[in-house]
């Protein structure tokens, strides 16, 4: 179980005389057999700078740092797999902040390298070789000149071919889950926030936030595109945009619209769900799949990460609560972090607020962030850290019939919602 690490040029070595370590929040641990598995196909290396990999001598039993010049290596997971732990590694310049990425810890073991990570969704329709770039660039110029006044496909004309985004890139494709963003402001200051940071917040964002607020017609349009099969979903709640209820007046007419003419597919939310009357205005008119951004179900951490503006967390449990029971399939997108989400006192208070909302799926997501001014901002532990692999097994047994994945599910056969053409 060799330590894997990078010299300045980016160059990838393992350590002949270092076992390779992880992190959990800030503590340096031990890698077990049982979370590894192999590199899985579409997971990228890549070097953590301004760091200095950590391994285990075995002949003293004590961990060292390599000498300057080395960098740690963490690995990229492709969708469907939950990271365990973090690379093993200390900071050479700790006033510098790592990319925001979520690190999981890489080790060169029998030939190969190795992940500390656990497959928890099937990754087929998210890996990235399954969308044909000559196809979506077709696609893509097909659609802006059918619509070439919808300034929504020229915008995520720029998510699918600039950033790759692979939602985007299927609302060229019209498969599975494609996007339809529809706000430029939000009701929250994520610390992470993907498309927009404050200039002195030390991260850049990596992608750029709309611009615009759309007409009706063009988020109708683009839903009438996608929604062609019975299987595909349109999805409000992008990485590039705000948070989509504030723009609930739209969504509901744009809804109204489409299902007056079909009945097909599944219309979905990616939402914080922290307004709640917007949020039931949505539900009324037909919504089939929300899916609520969360970190935590403990105010003290909830509140540290969104910077909530005028809600609550109990504004987003009675928002899931309230969906739960008009038969929508609800589910969290659950931001994990090792060493964080696998406190004690985190599972104890995730496990109440799934039971209160009646969830049916918990999508486990990597948090991308840096990893010491994440831990430096929300609250220390206060009982147990379980680990990962622990604190999956004990959802499982505690929640069994919900489902732990990693993505948006359309519900089981005889679970959807009825539609109601209008």
């Amino acid at each position: 179980m060799n330590l894997v690490y990078a010299d300045e040029h980016g160059n990838v070595f393992d350590h002949p005389d270092y076992i390779g370590l992880g992190r959990s929040g800030d503590m340096i641990v031990e890698l077990m057999e049982d979370e590894l598995i192999p590199l899985p196909e579409g997971a990228t290396l890549v070097s953590l700078p301004f760091t200095r990999p950590i391994g285990l001598d075995p002949d003293s039993g004590q961990m060292q740092a390599l000498p300057g010049g080395a960098q740690a290596v963490g690995a990229l997971l492709p969708q469907g797999y939950t990271r365990l732990c973090l690379p093993g590694y200390v900071k050479s310049d700790k006033n510098e902040k790592l990319p925001l990425f979520g690190y999981t810890a890489v080790v060169w073991k029998n030939g190969q390298f190795f992940v500390t990570a656990e497959q928890c969704d099937d990754p087929e329709r998210w890996d990235p070789l399954n969308c044909d770039r000559n196809e979506l660039n077709v696609q893509v110029e097909r659609l802006l000149q059918k619509y070439p006044d919808n300034r929504l496909y020229k915008h995520l004309s720029n998510c699918a071919l600039g950033y790759e985004c692979l939602t985007a890139s299927n609302t060229f494709l019209s498969r599975w889950e494609g996007a339809v963003p529809v706000s430029y402001s939000c009701n929250a200051g994520c610390f992470g926030c993907i498309s927009e940071q404050p200039d002195d917040s030390g991260f850049v964002a990596p992608q750029t936030r709309m611009n615009f607020k759309p007409t009706v017609d063009e988020v109708v349009e683009i839903m009438l595109e996608q929604l062609k099969e019975p299987e595909s979903i349109i999805s409000f709640g992008q990485g590039c945009e705000g948070e989509p209820s504030t723009q609930m007046k739209i969504i509901v007419e744009a809804m109204n619209r489409v299902r007056a003419q079909t009945s097909l597919g599944y219309i979905n939310i990616n939402t914080n769900a922290g307004l709640t009357d917007f949020m039931r205005a949505i539900v009324d008119a037909g919504l089939d799949l929300m899916r609520v951004s969360t970190i935590s179900a403990l105010d003290d951490h909830y509140n540290a990460y969104y910077k909530p503006r005028a809600y609550t967390l109990q504004n987003v449990e009675r928002s899931l609560k309230y969906a739960t029971d008009q038969g929508v399939y609800t589910s969290i997108n659950y931001l994990i972090f090792p060493g964080v989400t696998d406190r004690e006192e985190e599972i104890e208070a995730m496990i109440g607020f799934v039971k209160r909302t009646g969830l049916k799926l918990i999508q486990m997501r990597n948090l991308n962030i840096d990893p010491e001014s994440y831990l430096a901002l929300i609250p220390k532990a206060q009982g147990e850290i379980y680990g990962m692999k622990q604190m999956l097994e004990i959802y499982r047994q505690e929640l069994p019939d919900v489902v732990i994945g990693s993505y948006t599910h359309v519900p089981p056969v005889g679970m959807r919602r009825p539609i109601v053409m209008r």
